[in-house]
């Protein structure tokens, strides 16, 4: 089975926006006297600090990728692996960008990644790939959170989550996600007349479902393998049709990998707990 997005090569993948080294350079994490910006909320930034970590910057990645063309066999159930691995590529662009931002500004991690796909109307056959967060950095031991590589972890985890997780002992590891962009095969004109006014399982449609969704399930653990972590939380699986037609359909599963601290790396005992709270609206 292909594992697609690591390891491919690209003559832009070491491309950065020289824009951005002004807006960095202005921030707390390159200038002791710059200021900080993120799209944290008050109760957020109150608690990271709670966590013992501080904002540093707003970090950004993008990348603007043409989306090639595959036929699917009309009548067939089938991955199309060219788009597939477009869409890998254009996502590792953006996440790669961002997370080389929160390294230029020294950060331990990035929280609140959001991944994102913008369309313009110049261009039908263009998507822009978007991956936004907060670079964080610890302000009692420098380095333990990073991720086992050494480089700022990243994680689509709020706040109120990150202290969670780190009140329970583990750490963020990596945003990790695993695609497939699948042909659904069409009817033939006598299946769709035998099954005409009847109650039955399309069982042709349920294998190709349960196909494309478990090999992107099943590549976004083993980027959890790869980056050494012990588990993911926040699993969550996409369905999108984007510009390919009615019977090609992605399937994204996204979750942030997480592992587990050293007792020394944990919150203290001392650290407030945090509390949940049951809505009783039915």
């Amino acid at each position: 089975m292909p594992m697609f997005g690591k390891g491919q090569s690209s003559d832009t993948s070491n491309w950065e926006p020289e824009a951005a080294d002004g807006r960095l350079a202005r921030t707390a994490g390159a200038d002791p006297t710059g200021v900080f910006t993120s799209d944290l909320t008050v109760s957020e930034y109150v608690l990271l600090g709670e966590a013992g970590f501080e904002p540093l910057g707003f970090v950004v990645g993008s990348s603007i990728y043409h989306i090639g063309l595959q036929i699917g066999r009309w009548g067939q159930n089938q991955e199309l692996q060219v788009l597939t691995q477009a869409m890998y590529n254009a996502r590792e662009l953006a996440m790669s960008r961002m997370r080389a931002e929160a390294d230029a500004l020294g950060a331990d991690g990035v929280v609140g990644v959001i991944l994102r796909l913008q369309a313009y109307v110049w261009g039908q056959d263009v998507l822009e790939f978007v991956a936004t967060g907060t670079a964080v950095r610890s302000l009692s031991v420098a380095g333990a959170h990073r991720a086992p590589d050494g480089r700022a972890f990243t994680s689509d985890l709020s706040a109120q989550d990150f202290f969670r997780l780190l009140a329970a002992g583990a750490s963020p590891v990596a945003f990790v996600l695993g695609t497939c962009v699948y042909h659904i095969a069409h009817q033939s004109a006598m299946q769709a007349l035998r099954q005409a006014g009847q109650n039955q399982e399309m069982v042709q449609f349920t294998q190709g479902i349960y196909e494309a969704r478990e090999l992107a399930l099943t590549r976004m653990q083993d980027e959890a393998t790869a980056s050494q972590a012990s588990g993911i939380v926040g699993v969550a699986v996409q369905v999108s049709n984007h510009v390919w037609g009615e019977h090609a359909t992605e399937f994204l599963a996204t979750g942030t990998a997480v592992r587990r601290l050293a007792a020394e790396h944990r919150l203290p005992d001392t650290s407030p707990k945090p509390t949940f709270t049951l809505g009783l609206d039915l």
